[in-house]
C-alpha cells in the first residue's frame, strides 16, 4: 500500500512539472562548433528525460549479462535446495508414518543435498531410531553436540538413547549438562530432580527443586509439598546422627506441608526427645486439624514417656475435640479407654460410628473390648468373623502396593511423594471370603501375608517377615486377590484387576454368637451398649 502511494505521488509529481513548463513556453538554443541548435523547452525535457530511461536501461543490460553467471548458479542451487527440502519433509512425514523404507532413503537424499542443515541430522536420527540403530541414532546426536544451534537437541536425544538402552549414569550426565546450558529447560530440570530423589540425594534434590522453582518449572504449591517431603527424608536419615538438624528439617516441613502425616510425627518425636512436650503437643495438634492419623494419635498418646492410662485417656479425648465426629476421633478415644480398662466409654465411642465406616480395626477393638472385663471367648471370636468380611482400614499405599511404614519414594518407580494413606481398592467377594469355625474354642484364623516380589525393596521400617500364605485349590480370579485378615503390617499387596468397591457391609449378628463352655450369655451383648 505505501509503496503505491509513492508511486502515485511520484507520477503526480512529474505531470505538475510538465504542466508547469507547459504555462512557461520558451526556447533553449545551443551552440556547437559553429552551429546553432534551436528547441523548445518542453521538447528539450522530454528528451532528456527519455535520454536518462535510456541510460537506465543499457546499464541495466550490462549488469545483467556481466551478473548472468552468477544468477544461473544461483538458480541451479535454489533448485537443488528446494530438491532437498522437499526431501527433509517427505522424510519426516515417513518418520511419522513409521515407514522405514522411505525414512531412510530420503534422510540419506537430505544430507546428500543439504550436507550441514541441522534438521538432516534429527532425521537421520530418527530414521535410526525407527530402524533400532542406536549407535547410529548416538552418533547423529553427538554430531549436534559441536553446534551450539542443536547442542540443547543433542542432548535430548542422547538422554533418550541412555534411557532406552538403561544407563542411568548417562542419562543423568545428560541432563546436568542440559541443565547447566539452559536452567529452563523443563525435561532437563524435573529429570534431574526425579533422580537425585530416587538416589535418596535430599541436599542435590532440594538445591534442584529450588532452580526449578525460579525458572518456574514447576507451581509452588506443588514446589512445597515436595521440599517438606524432602525434608522430611532428610530429617528421617539424620534422625539419629544429628538430632538438631533433623528437628529443623522437620519444623519446617510441617510448616510447609501441615498435613504431612509422616512429619509431623518426626518433628513430635524429635521435640519430646529433647524435652520440650508443648511443643510436639503443638504439632500433633495443628496436623490433627488438618488430617487426623492413627500414627498421630498414637505419637500425641505417647508424647510423655511413662504416664497413666488415665492420663493418655485424657489426652486422646483432648484431640478427638480439634476433630468431633471424625472416624480416628472416636477409635482413638476407644483406643485410650480400653487401656485404661474404661468398657463403657470404649462402648460408646465405637457406637458412634456410622456402620458403613466399620472396618477391620474397629471388629478387633470390640473383640478386645468383648475379651476384656468377662472374658466371653465366644462373642470375641464373633467379632474376629466379623473382622475378616469387614472392609479393610487405610494404609500406606504406593504404586498398587501396600506398605507397613511411609517412605518418601516409592520402592516400585522411584517417584517421588508416591505413598498414599487411602483403603485398598481390591475387596474380597463375599462367595470367596474364608470360612471361620466358630464351634472350636481357641482357634483364631492365620492372617494371609501376601509376600512382595523380590525385587522389591520395602521402605525404612524394615518390613516384618511373613511366611507366604498356602495357594488354595481353586485359586480366585486375578481381579480378585485374596485379601488380608488382620491389621497386621504386610511387606507389599499387588492390587491388579478392576477395584471393587473399598468397604463392604458388616453382616448382622447371628443368633448364636458361638460357643462358650456353657457360659455364653445371650447375643444381645454383642451389641453396642
Amino acid at each position: 500500500m505505501i509503496r503505491i502511494l509513492v508511486y502515485v505521488a511520484i507520477v503526480f509529481a512529474v505531470a505538475a512539472g510538465f504542466a508547469w513548463l507547459a504555462d512557461r513556453p520558451g526556447d533553449i538554443v545551443l551552440t556547437w562548433q559553429g552551429y546553432d541548435y534551436k528547441t523548445s523547452l518542453m521538447v528539450a525535457s522530454v528528451s532528456l528525460a527519455v535520454l536518462f530511461v535510456a541510460l537506465a536501461i543499457l546499464i541495466w543490460i550490462v549488469v545483467t549479462v556481466f551478473r548472468a553467471p552468477k544468477l544461473f548458479g544461483g538458480w541451479l542451487s535454489g533448485r537443488k535446495r528446494d530438491r532437498g527440502y522437499r526431501a527433509l519433509s517427505r522424510g519426516m512425514i515417513a518418520i511419522g508414518a513409521g515407514d522405514v523404507k522411505r525414512a531412510k532413503r530420503f534422510a540419506l537424499e537430505s544430507r546428500k543435498i543439504l550436507k550441514d542443515e541441522p534438521l538432516t541430522l534429527l532425521l537421520a536420527a530418527q530414521s535410526a531410531q525407527l530402524t533400532g540403530d542406536g549407535a547410529g541414532a548416538r552418533a547423529a546426536f553427538e554430531t549436534m553436540l559441536n553446534d551450539p544451534e542443536t547442542r540443547l537437541l543433542g542432548l535430548r536425544g542422547l538422554y533418550v538413547e541412555a534411557q532406552r538402552s538403561g544407563e542411568p549414569e548417562a542419562a543423568r550426565h545428560y541432563a546436568e549438562e542440559a541443565a547447566k546450558a539452559s536452567p529452563s529447560l523443563a525435561w532437563a530440570g524435573n529429570a534431574l530432580f526425579e533422580d537425585q530423589a530416587a538416589k535418596g540425594e535430599w541436599s542435590a534434590a532440594l538445591s534442584t527443586l529450588g532452580s526449578n522453582l525460579h525458572a518456574k518449572l514447576i507451581e509452588r504449591g506443588a514446589a512445597h509439598r515436595l521440599r517438606a517431603v524432602l525434608l522430611t527424608a532428610r530429617g528421617l536419615q539424620l534422625e539419629s546422627s544429628d538430632p538438631e538438624e533433623a528437628r529443623a528439617a522437620a519444623q519446617e516441613a510441617v510448616k510447609l506441608a501441615p498435613g504431612l502425616v509422616p512429619a509431623a510425627t518426626l518433628a513430635a518425636r524429635l521435640f519430646a526427645r529433647q524435652g520440650d512436650v508443648k511443643r510436639a503437643v503443638r504439632v500433633i495438634e495443628t496436623s490433627w486439624k488438618f488430617e487426623p492419623h492413627p500414627e498421630l494419635a498414637e505419637a500425641y498418646s505417647n508424647v510423655r514417656p511413662g504416664d497413666a492410662a488415665q492420663d493418655r485417656l485424657k489426652r486422646a479425648e483432648k484431640l478427638a475435640s480439634l476433630r468431633p465426629g471424625h472416624i480416628e476421633s472416636h477409635l482413638a478415644v476407644a483406643r485410650a479407654a480400653i487401656d485404661a480398662r474404661d468398657w463403657a466409654l470404649a462402648r460408646r465411642e465405637l457406637a458412634a460410628i456410622p456402620d458403613q465406616e466399620r472396618t477391620e480395626r474397629f471388629c478387633l477393638l470390640m473383640a478386645e473390648i468383648e475379651e476384656g472385663p468377662d472374658g466371653h471367648r465366644g462373642h470375641v471370636r464373633e467379632w474376629l468373623s466379623r473382622a475378616v468380611r469387614a472392609p479393610r482400614d487405610a494404609q500406606w499405599t504406593a504404586d498398587g502396593y501396600v506398605f507397613p511404614a511411609w517412605a518418601p519414594v516409592s520402592p516400585i518407580s522411584g517417584k517421588l511423594d508416591a505413598f498414599e494413606w487411602r483403603m485398598p481398592t481390591v475387596a474380597l467377594a463375599a462367595d470367596q471370603r474364608p470360612a471361620i469355625d466358630l464351634a472350636v474354642e481357641d482357634e483364631t484364623p492365620e492372617p494371609i501375608v501376601i509376600e512382595a516380589p523380590a525385587t522389591i525393596a520395602a521402605p525404612k521400617p524394615e518390613p516384618v517377615k511373613a511366611e507366604p500364605a498356602p495357594t488354595p485349590p481353586h485359586p480366585a480370579p486375578a481381579s480378585e486377590p485374596p485379601r488380608q485378615t488382620s491389621p497386621a503390617p504386610v511387606s507389599a499387596v499387588k492390587n491388579s484387576g478392576p477395584a471393587a468397591p473399598a468397604a463392604t457391609v458388616v453382616a448382622p449378628i447371628p443368633d448364636d454368637p458361638g460357643i462358650d463352655d456353657g457360659d455364653a450369655e445371650p447375643a444381645d451383648r454383642l451389641r453396642l451398649q
